[in-house]
C-alpha cells in the first residue's frame, strides 16, 4: 500500500472520528416540580425549557426533562437516573429549595455539575459541583431589611415554611434585622399544604409588629398574607422573591395589594435604562416566551431557567475547546471548570460570574424591590 494511500486513509479515519465526536450530544437532565401543590413555581421553568435551542456551545444537546412533583425522593430518583442511565453532563434542578438540596450528594459523588433553580445554601463540602442560579437568599433578604430600615420599621415578625426554604429565610432574617435596628418579636411556621394558619397568625398579631415577613413562595404564600389582613393587621407585609408569579396575584387578589418583595430585573424590564445589559437579554427572552405562550407577564422563574441555559451554553463552548467528549467524566469536570472560570454571563435576572470560591455568582445588579399595585408587580419607588 502506497504512502499516499495510507495518508489518505489516516486522514479519513481522523475525519470520521472528528465527525463522530461532534455528533455526540451533550446531555442535560432537568428535574422540576411540574405537578403538585408547588407546581405554580415549576411550570414556568418547564415552559421556558420548551424554548431551549438544539445546541449548547455549538454542539447538539439532548434535554431530558422529568417531573419530581416537589417530592425529594422523586427528585433523587430522577437525578440517579440522569447520572446512572442517561449519563448526563449536567443536572438542572430542582425548582424548589428542599428538592434542590437533596441532589447535592449525587452531583458531587458523580462529578456532575448541578445548577439549582431555587435558592439554596451550599455547604463548603458540597460546593465543588453545585451552582446556584436563582438569587441567593442573603442577597434578597438584605434588600428586604434595607427597605424596612427606610420605612422606619422598628419591630417585625416572621412566618414561614417549616422546611428548608423557611429555614434559610428565617436564619438570614434574624441575623440581618437587628443589625438594621429591627427587633424580631415573633417567629411562626407552617406547612406548604396547611389549610389554615390562623393559630400562627394570631400569635404574630399579638406580638404587635410594625411589619411581617412571610418566608414562603407563590400560592402557599397567600394564605398567611390573607389571614393577617383578615385579622386586622395593617402594617407592611414582605414576601420573598419566590412569590413573584402570576399565581400569587391571581390567588391573593385585593388582599395582597401593597405586598413588598425583591425580585430580578426582568420583572420590571421596562423601567431599566437602555445602558443596562440585562435589559436586552430580558427583552429577547420575553419576546420568545410570549410568542410561544401568549402575551402577558413572563414569570421570573422562567427567566431563571433561561439563565441556566445561557450559563451552560457559555460553559459548554469553553469545555468543548479542551477536546473532552460529552458523556465522560473528563467532560463533566471540564464543564464544571468552565462554569467557575470567572467568565461573565449576562442573564435575565443578573450578571453571573462564578469562581471556585463563589458558586452563587450574583451581586446587587440581580435585584430590585417591587410591590403589588393594582394587581400587578411594579417597581417600588423610593420615597
Amino acid at each position: 500500500m502506497s504512502r499516499t494511500l495510507l495518508a489518505m486513509l489516516a486522514g479519513l479515519a481522523m475525519s470520521l472520528s472528528s465527525a463522530s465526536h461532534a455528533a455526540d450530544p451533550i446531555k442535560i437532565g432537568f428535574t422540576g416540580t411540574f405537578t403538585g401543590p408547588n407546581a405554580s413555581n415549576g411550570i414556568p421553568y418547564r415552559n421556558a425549557a420548551e424554548l431551549f435551542p438544539p445546541t449548547l456551545g455549538g454542539s447538539p444537546v439532548q434535554w431530558i426533562v422529568l417531573d419530581d412533583g416537589g417530592d425529594a425522593t422523586n427528585a433523587m430518583k430522577n437525578a440517579r437516573r440522569f447520572v446512572d442511565v442517561d449519563k448526563v453532563d449536567a443536572i438542572v434542578g430542582s425548582t424548589s429549595s428542599p428538592t434542590s438540596m437533596t441532589l447535592f450528594d449525587i452531583a458531587n459523588s458523580s462529578k456532575t455539575p448541578q445548577l439549582a433553580m431555587a435558592p439554596v445554601s451550599i455547604p463548603d463540602d458540597k460546593r465543588p459541583f453545585v451552582f446556584n442560579v436563582s438569587q441567593p437568599v442573603p442577597l434578597m433578604s438584605s434588600a428586604i431589611v434595607e427597605d424596612m430600615k427606610k420605612q422606619g420599621i422598628k419591630t417585625a415578625a416572621y412566618i414561614g415554611y417549616a422546611d428548608g426554604w423557611g429555614d434559610m429565610n428565617w436564619d438570614i432574617f434574624k441575623e440581618m434585622a437587628p443589625k438594621a435596628g429591627v427587633e424580631v418579636v415573633a417567629e411562626e411556621r407552617y406547612n406548604r399544604t396547611d389549610p389554615s394558619v390562623i393559630a400562627q397568625v394570631l400569635k404574630v398579631v399579638s406580638a404587635d409588629p410594625d411589619a411581617v415577613f412571610i418566608g414562603a413562595s407563590t400560592t402557599p404564600a397567600v394564605l398567611p398574607h390573607v389571614t393577617l389582613r383578615d385579622q386586622g393587621f395593617e402594617g407592611l407585609i414582605y414576601q420573598t422573591h419566590g412569590t413573584v408569579a402570576q399565581a400569587f396575584l391571581d390567588s391573593g387578589g385585593q388582599a395582597v395589594e401593597g405586598a413588598r418583595m425583591p425580585t430580578g430585573p426582568m420583572v420590571v424590564v421596562g423601567d431599566l435604562p437602555d445602558s443596562n445589559p440585562i435589559k436586552a437579554v430580558s427583552q429577547d427572552f420575553i419576546g420568545k416566551y410570549q410568542a410561544k405562550w401568549g402575551k402577558g407577564p413572563v414569570p421570573a422563574f422562567a427567566g431563571t431557567a433561561w439563565d441556566a441555559l445561557l450559563i451552560l451554553d457559555a460553559a459548554a463552548a469553553k469545555a468543548l475547546e479542551g477536546g473532552a467528549k460529552p458523556g465522560t467524566e473528563a467532560f463533566r469536570v471540564a464543564l464544571r471548570d468552565a462554569l467557575q472560570s470567572g467568565q461573565e454571563v449576562v442573564g435575565t435576572n443578573g450578571i453571573f460570574k462564578y469562581t471556585p470560591d463563589d458558586h452563587y455568582g450574583l451581586d446587587e445588579r440581580a435585584r430590585v424591590m417591587i410591590t403589588v399595585k393594582e394587581g400587578k408587580f411594579r417597581l417600588l419607588e423610593d420615597k
